[in-house]
């Protein structure tokens, strides 16, 4: 599937439809991942009854376009907005939909959930930083003057603004976005039903391996008590 974006750029995903009626679980990945990446993971959300959407950024994948922060938040509330009409080209009919993000997706999932009003029925995030000058310095940039409010994805203060109820699952030991960070989200999300689940031992890349029982058990009871 694809979704336009802007004149001629469109953004591509991988639907994987459970029943009908099933949630819709809207995902956006990290950095060095693409949709196609989730084929063999898929199946343990549908397993779960979770209809997973796994969207690209422009410039990943099957996407038109270079990469870019301040496109990605905007696609992102784009790609969500067009979920329902997705759903229904397939004949599904979700019961309600959740928006994820791991990683860098964290910032799309966030930029949504504090946007978006309408249809939006929770926010996971999974992986995600606080701090995008934090980040790039883990990652050897250095920017002078870097203030995150004008120049970063402000994930800490955006998430402030968040009402719908939110996960946030993060890997103990990980080492390139610290728990420190899924800690600060987690007490500064605006929502007043939140979940903060950390898996010992887990990193940044295995989170799912090492936590596998703990992650997809967090995830069904959250999709089941946002009814």
């Amino acid at each position: 599937m694809a979704v336009e974006v802007a004149p001629g750029v469109t953004v591509g995903g991988r639907l994987f439809p459970a029943s009908p009626n099933a949630p819709l679980l809207v995902f956006f990945h990290g950095n060095g991942e693409i949709a196609a990446d989730y084929d063999e993971l898929a199946p343990l959300f549908t397993w779960l009854d979770v209809t997973l959407l796994v969207m690209d950024f422009r410039g990943y994948g099957r996407s038109g376009g270079q990469p870019g922060a301040r496109t990605l938040l905007g696609d992102a509330v784009l790609a969500f907005k067009a979920t329902g009409a997705v759903a229904r080209e397939h004949g599904l009919e979700p019961t309600r939909q959740v928006v994820m993000g791991r990683s860098l997706g964290s910032a799309a999932a966030i930029q949504v959930a504090c946007q978006v009003t309408e249809n939006l029925d929770g926010l996971i995030i999974e992986s995600g930083f606080a701090d995008t000058g934090g980040l790039l310095t883990r990652m050897g940039v250095r920017m002078a003057g870097f203030d995150e409010a004008r120049d970063g994805f402000d994930n800490l203060g955006k998430i402030s603004r968040v009402n719908a109820p939110t996960l946030v699952i993060h890997g103990e030991e990980d080492r390139l976005v610290p728990v420190v960070d899924g800690r600060a989200l987690y007490e500064r999300c605006g929502a007043v039903r939140k979940r903060l689940l950390v898996v010992a031992e887990a990193g940044h890349n295995d989170l799912l391996a090492v936590g596998m029982s703990q992650y997809l058990g967090a995830i069904r009871d959250w999709m089941a008590a946002i009814v």
